[in-house]
């Protein structure tokens, strides 16, 4: 990375002081944004300056958020509905990416993946609870009674019937807020056996194309 200039710096640090945001001080100065944030991260804006720089942040928080809700809007309108053919494949294709390949498990930190996962799998094999073996995982530092309740809401099934509740060594607060949730099906052999077959048929349709073409006449 290209060292800064001493005069750059004390630019980049003015700019901070009187509240410029990192992309507005990268416009102004040549320098990159992280080479930027090394010489800022730890600088106090000027208390008369604080308003508007939280205004600022505001700001880009409020239109990220608008982005994120226009595309949702977008995208309900390219998917308005899952069929009962569809569900199966966005299983398989979550599944695919995050499962154990030796039993019918997954261990994950997003509670909309997991929730996914569950539901899906009530849905379309019509698995009841007590096909589930669901575990809270979480760290020293967080609240475990606040982290097991959030994982029953999310999976909807009572605490009482959770598998295990592990508490493990190390520190995770302000990185994972609810730790773990890992949720396994009990004699999963054969659907652990259908989702691969479902993932290999919809592998075929990508290596279809290709395959083709290799065959395909030389002119």
């Amino acid at each position: 990375m290209r060292r800064i200039p001493e005069k750059i710096i004390q630019e980049i640090q003015n700019y901070r002081r009187l509240g410029y945001s990192l992309p507005e001080i990268a416009r102004l100065v040549s320098a990159s944004r992280s080479g930027i944030y090394r010489h800022i991260r730890n600088l106090a804006i000027l208390a008369e300056n604080l308003p508007e720089w939280s205004i600022k942040r505001g700001g880009s928080h409020k239109i990220k958020l608008q982005k994120q809700q226009y595309l949702n809007a977008e995208i309900s309108q390219l998917i308005p509905i899952l069929t009962k053919q569809q569900k199966p494949l966005c299983l398989s294709a979550l599944y695919w990416a995050e499962g154990c390949k030796k039993d019918f498990s997954l261990c994950n930190t997003d509670p909309k993946l997991i929730q996914t996962l569950i539901n899906f799998m009530r849905d379309c094999f019509k698995l009841p609870n007590d096909r589930f073996r669901v575990s809270s995982r979480t760290y020293e530092d967080l609240d475990q009674e606040k982290c097991s309740e959030f994982w029953s809401n999310t999976v909807n099934i009572a605490k009482c019937d959770f598998h295990s509740i592990n508490v493990l060594q190390g520190k995770k607060k302000g990185k994972l807020q609810y730790g773990m949730c890992r949720v396994r099906v009990t004699n999963g052999g054969d659907l652990l056996k259908t989702i691969s077959a479902v993932n290999n048929v919809v592998a075929s349709f990508a290596v279809a194309p290709v395959a083709q073409m290799d065959r395909a006449p030389q002119s």
